[in-house]
Order: C-alpha cells, then sequence, then structure tokens
C-alpha cells in the first residue's frame, strides 16, 4: 500500500548537508548514552573484576591467552570492545576503587569522587568509530531511499526496509575493517608500526578478507534491526503525523517515532544480538548479554535522541536553502 511521504524527508538539502545532520546527531546521541554505559560497565567490572577472555577476531591475529579485562560497550549506535590486557590500560574506565550499591549509586559516587566527566570516559573510543558509521549509514540510507521512490514512482512502506537494510548492509561492510584495526589496537596496544606488520602478516597468512572477520554476525544483527527499524519509524512518524494533522514531522514526533521503531526493533532482534556478541567477545558472563530490558533502555533513547537531531537538521538545512534560493531569485 502506497502512502504519502513527508516532504522533510531527504529533499531540498546536499547529501554533505545530510552528513552533517546525521554525524551532528551521532556526536549528540554519545554524549547522552555514554553514562549509562559507562555505569554499566563499573558495575560489571565490579562484579567480574577479571576474567579469561579473547577477543574473538583477535585469534587468528597471533594472540596468547592471557589475562584479560574485557567489556563490550554499546552506546545505541555501534558497539565497541574495551580489552585491558592483565589490568593495564584501564585507567581511563577506574579512577577510583568505589564500591557501588546499583545504577543510581554509581552515577552518585562517579560523579562525586571521581568528577562528573567520569561518566563521559568513553567518549573517545565511540565518536571514532560512531561517528564515520553513522555518517555513512544515515546519509546512505536517505540516498537509496529517494532512488528507489524515484525508479519506482512509489512511496510504499517497504522502501524503506529496503533502503534500511542495504545503507546498514554498506556501513557495516565498510566500517568493518577499520573497527577490527581500531579492536587490534586496544586489546594489544601496539604502534602503528606494529599494527603494519600485524596486518601485513594477517593478509598474507588468510587473505583480505581477513579484515572482515567478525562481518558475518554484525550484519546478521544491524541489518535485520536497521530494515526494522525503518520500516517502522516511517509507519509511525506518518501516522503521528496523520493525527496530530500536521503536515511535516515536528522533533517531538521524530523523537517519538525513533524511541518506538527503535524499542521495537531491539526486541524482535535480540536473538541476533546475543549470536553478535558470543561471536566479538567469549566471556562466559551473562552480563554481556543480560536481556531485553538492558537491550531496550539503551537502544530507544539513543534511537530517539539520533532520529530527531537528524531530522531537525535536515530541516534547519532545508529552510536555509530555501532562503538562499528566495535570495538569489
Amino acid at each position: 500500500m502506497a502512502e504519502k511521504v513527508s516532504p522533510s524527508l531527504g529533499g531540498g538539502i546536499t547529501p554533505l548537508q545530510q552528513m552533517l545532520a546525521s554525524g551532528t546527531g551521532a556526536i549528540l546521541t554519545s554524549l547522552f548514552v555514554t553514562p549509562l554505559d559507562v555505569v554499566k560497565i563499573r558495575l560489571q567490572a565490579q562484579k567480574t573484576p577479571f576474567s579469561k577472555a579473547l577477543p574473538a577476531q583477535s585469534v587468528p591475529w597471533g594472540a596468547q591467552p592471557a589475562t584479560w579485562k574485557c567489556f563490550l560497550y554499546c552506546n545505541g549506535l555501534m558497539d565497541h570492545l574495551y580489552v585491558c590486557q592483565n589490568g593495564n590500560g584501564c585507567t581511563a574506565w577506574y579512577k577510583a576503587p568505589t564500591h557501588f550499591t546499583g545504577t543510581l549509586d554509581a552515577f552518585v559516587k562517579i560523579t562525586r569522587y571521581e568528577g562528573i566527566r567520569s561518566l563521559w570516559s568513553g567518549l573517545p573510543p565511540t565518536l571514532v568509530m560512531a561517528v564515520p558509521a553513522t555518517v555513512i549509514y544515515f546519509t546512505t540510507y536517505d540516498q537509496l531511499r529517494d532512488y528507489l521512490q524515484t525508479r519506482t514512482g512509489s512511496r510504499s512502506h517497504y522502501i524503506p526496509l529496503l533502503a534500511g537494510a542495504l545503507a546498514r548492509l554498506g556501513a557495516v561492510t565498510v566500517i568493518s575493517p577499520l573497527e577490527l584495526i581500531r579492536t587490534k589496537m586496544q586489546s594489544r596496544q601496539l604502534s602503528y608500526r606494529e599494527l603494519r606488520v600485524c596486518i601485513q602478516s594477517a593478509v598474507a597468512q588468510d587473505g583480505w578478507l581477513s579484515l572482515w572477520r567478525g562481518w558475518g554476525p554484525t550484519v546478521l544483527r544491524d541489518v535485520p534491526f536497521s530494515a526494522l527499524y525503518w520500516f517502522n519509524y516511517e509507519l509511525v512518524r506518518t501516522w503521528l503525523c496523520r493525527h496530530a494533522w500536521l503536515d511535516e514531522a515536528t522533533f517531538m514526533v521524530s523523537f517519538l517515532s525513533g524511541a518506538i521503531s527503535g524499542a521495537v526493533a531491539a526486541v524482535l532482534t535480540l536473538p541476533f544480538d546475543v549470536v553478535k556478541t558470543q561471536r566479538q567477545i567469549e566471556l562466559g558472563d551473562s552480563e554481556v548479554h543480560p536481556g531485553f530490558l538492558p537491550r531496550v533502555i539503551k537502544v530507544a533513547p539513543a534511537c530517539a535522541i539520533m532520529i530527531s537531531t537528524y531530522e531537525f537538521g535536515k530541516s534547519f538545512f532545508q529552510k536555509l536553502n530555501q532562503e538562499r534560493r528566495l535570495r538569489g531569485l
């Protein structure tokens, strides 16, 4: 069934402006969601201080068994593996050996004893990968959706589903080698020269496809999530606009649509998330994938902040372009 889609989506702005809007959204999302993950990781570290664990991606590159402290860091946009060997390199996460009794207690004590900046101690590794990945993902989605709508002459609800899946597939494929390299640098504390030698030996031994190790589990989770997210987002946004008698989605409509669609997609793709987590890091700890509620609590607000900021940015550039065209007449 074809539906009329708001003209605020994609039209009237350049790809560069889409990239600026999505990059801004990724940064703001990371700023809001990082404290939640820092607290979660600190609580997890308190419960399981040390584990015998290896990143699954590092095994073919010659990593030797050792004492590792590993945390899966998720901010709703991307996953990141933070690894410390023999307790080294963890000072960014552990500035004081404070004992926490719960989430709220952790927020209060970290702020009081370590400073409020400690709540964002995991921000740099997030921004390094999440911003470029999100820029590629959102810009590609808008371009694909507009192209498919133009080519088919239809605004079917299934076009966002297909565009979302293809956009995520492309983003994961582009970012996967960079994420693998970044994880390797974190886990083994390699210099750039050592990293180059490590990559060359891996490619010589296993071929260029070794740089995409872990791509399969990531695609298995992220592509279904993306397809469901955009399908539901467009449906919910259109429904809310229709019932509120709006020609274009407001910031709050985008926020609610993002939260609802993100929560639905998170619940439906939970089995894929568990598979991805188990392949990425072998901890044998149920805290790594505790269930749908923690995933929804994190993903829903992240999706809401990201999409509402992105739509606001696109609306801003649309109005800016219109003003420029009017001044040029």
